[in-house]
């Protein structure tokens, strides 16, 4: 039996460790955290959970391709419950309440009535929101690959052709500029505020498909539980995890790579899967550091300015019931602040009612991400030794709008948390803490192959991989590796 090390235990490296243990390999995951899961993590502080990574699943839906790696691997069991909250969003317009529902017709209407003077926008829009109902990401399998795994049937990618035939005009433009267009300020804000809104158009409308398809739920209990069925799935199958163990670096002899060292120790192996950030892995865990065109390409686009996903988590706990309120909620600021060399003159948050645990009965938790290239800011803080400081001042400065928006919270605040792009970088090892990759409106989604071209017995998978990253990605290129490593190795693919 071949012997695989896998450098990482989140969504990627267990994906990969579960689907190389059912088809006979030995597999052990070196993990530098204490727990399972990576960026799609949660923390509790006195009685309330945090959701930090997890906010809705694309595959949650029975009928998506997607599903049935997520039940694969274990992340989906038959206990596993969703919430699909209705409306997703909804916009508070100075007292006006515009809503996003998943239902389409629902959702013409009422924007229709919103706003008369848009009408043939948000016909259009909701024409694409019905094509893109069918677009997904295909389950495919490699080149000569051992296995009886299913893919997506050709039927399926046939459906997808509408939509396929819009993705060019709309990848051409922002998210930003493709809200500008509608009048109303509250659907420009709605639009914006669902997904990033320097992403290309074309994310917006697969957000908005997958809602409306009846997939994109939150699983009950979040990213906690997410990893954990994951992790108890790999090592029910024989599969041991070794978390507080941190990576040193690649051994690589005569093109191969043969094993790890791992805090000092050197650990041998057939085959090595990294799953850390791969920006950092290319530069850090291999002497010398990869200089594959990929490798270059990867280092251009990640690094240069805007490329980066990053953002401050806000996470407060209310010692009041908000359960009768939107769960998603965007609203104007009376009056906006600066932050990290911007200003801030809205703010969106999510609310966790204590039925799911995420507070004590009674109680609520209340989450807010604040999306920009802070790290700067933030080691800039660090250094100066005003870190704790800055981050009371962004929490007092999102209270004060926050209390405005929800009066009932006003001196019920019993604890906050603010996690900095350096939190993320320290806690999941992210290059500057990014969540994830943007690729500029206009500009064609780079790729980077699962496999070094001068080193083999080497595979690469992770959110780093496929821009512009998240859950997907992350289970899709962790089972793209554990393929390379059956046919490498002479094995069947088992799911």
């Amino acid at each position: 039996m071949s012997n695989v090390l896998i450098i990482g235990a989140g969504i990627a490296g267990l994906t990969a460790g579960i689907y190389a243990r059912k088809s006979g390999f030995d597999v052990t995951i070196y993990e530098a955290r204490t727990g399972a899961g990576g960026n799609c993590t949660s923390w509790r502080r006195k009685g309330y959970l945090f959701e930090g990574g997890l906010h809705w699943l694309t595959g949650s839906g029975a009928d998506q391709p997607l599903h049935r790696v997520w039940r694969e691997v274990g992340a989906i069991t038959d206990e596993t419950r969703f919430g699909q909250n209705d409306p997703f969003m909804t916009c508070d317009w100075h007292g006006q309440q515009v809503c996003l529902y998943r239902d389409v017709a629902k959702l013409e209407t009422h924007l229709c009535a919103v706003s008369p003077e848009d009408k043939p926008l948000i016909r259009r829009l909701c024409r694409d929101i019905i094509r893109f109902t069918v677009f997904s990401m295909p389950v495919m399998n490699i080149p000569l690959l051992k296995t009886s795994a299913k893919t997506t049937s050709i039927v399926t990618l046939i459906k997808m052709l509408p939509a396929l035939l819009r993705v060019m005009p709309l990848g051409a433009q922002s998210v930003m500029a493709y809200a500008a267009r509608f009048k109303h300020p509250a659907i420009r804000l709605l639009l914006t505020s669902t997904v990033n809104p320097n992403y290309d158009a074309v994310a917006l409308l697969v957000t908005l498909g997958c809602l409306a398809a009846g997939d994109g739920g939150y699983i009950k209990g979040g990213s906690l539980t997410l990893a954990a069925n994951m992790a108890k799935r790999f090592e029910d199958l024989g599969g041991v995890i070794r978390y507080g163990k941190k990576a040193d670096h690649v051994l690589v002899k005569n093109g191969k790579a043969w094993g790890a060292v791992i805090e000092g120790e050197t650990v041998p192996a057939d085959a090595v899967i990294v799953t850390s950030d791969a920006l950092i892995a290319i530069d850090t865990l291999f002497d010398p550091p990869i200089r594959e065109g990929w490798a270059r390409t990867m280092r251009a686009k990640t690094c240069r300015p805007g490329a980066l996903v990053m953002c401050s988590l806000v996470s407060i706990g209310v010692e009041t019931d908000l359960s009768n309120h939107p769960e998603s909620t965007t609203f104007p600021l009376e009056n906006s602040f600066e932050y990290a060399g911007r200003q801030i003159s809205r703010l969106a948050y999510k609310l966790y009612s204590d039925s799911a645990g995420y507070a004590p009965r009674g109680c609520s938790t209340i989450t807010l991400t604040i999306s920009s290239d802070s790290y700067d800011y933030w080691k800039k803080a660090r250094e100066q030794g005003r870190y704790d400081e800055c981050k009371k001042e962004l929490f007092e400065q999102i209270l004060a709008g926050l209390e405005k928006q929800l009066p009932a919270i006003r001196g019920k605040v019993a604890v906050w948390d603010v996690a900095t792009p350096l939190t993320y970088e320290r806690y999941c090892g992210t290059y500057h803490g990014s969540w994830m990759t943007l690729t500029p409106a206009g500009s064609m989604r780079v790729s980077y192959p699962t496999k070094p071209k001068r080193i083999r017995n080497c595979y690469f998978a992770g959110q780093r991989i496929m821009p512009p990253g998240g859950t997907p990605v992350a289970v899709s290129t962790g089972r793209t590796a554990a393929q390379y490593l059956c046919r490498d190795f002479g094995a069947v693919f088992v799911t």
